[in-house]
């Protein structure tokens, strides 16, 4: 299996999965074919999320910080950069631990008390 794995050049923020590096690869993975097809998923789903919280961004009187949207959207890309750490050698798994962006995101400071309940916020 480690021998069906082929080199690849990834950019979340671009959407990118490459066989060439370009200036907007931020991560060189090794991948095998199921993966790729893993990771393309859960980055299309992260487009489609992306979308729909840029739509509910134009709701008056809606709390984008406390959105269900944005949270899923939240979601999505904690769960790209989990699988890229998981499947990334030590190089990778070091840049995403740099960026902080996977405990960041699991401590976003919203839950205090008078937010559960708020009919504006959900």
């Amino acid at each position: 299996m480690e021998n069906d794995k082929k080199r690849y050049y990834i950019s979340v923020t671009h959407n990118l999965i490459q066989v060439v590096p370009n200036d907007s690869t931020e991560f060189e993975v090794m991948m095998t074919d199921e993966q790729v097809t893993r990771l393309r998923d859960q980055m299309d789903e992260l487009i489609k999320d992306d979308e729909y919280t840029f739509k509910r961004a134009f709701v008056p009187f809606k709390s984008a910080d406390h959105d269900d949207a944005t949270e899923q959207f939240d979601d999505k890309l904690i769960g790209v950069y989990a699988y890229l750490h998981d499947i990334g050698d030590d190089e990778t798994r070091r840049m995403i631990d740099e960026l902080n962006i996977l405990p960041k995101l699991h401590q976003t400071d919203y839950h205090d008390d008078g937010y559960d309940d708020s009919p504006l916020n959900k």
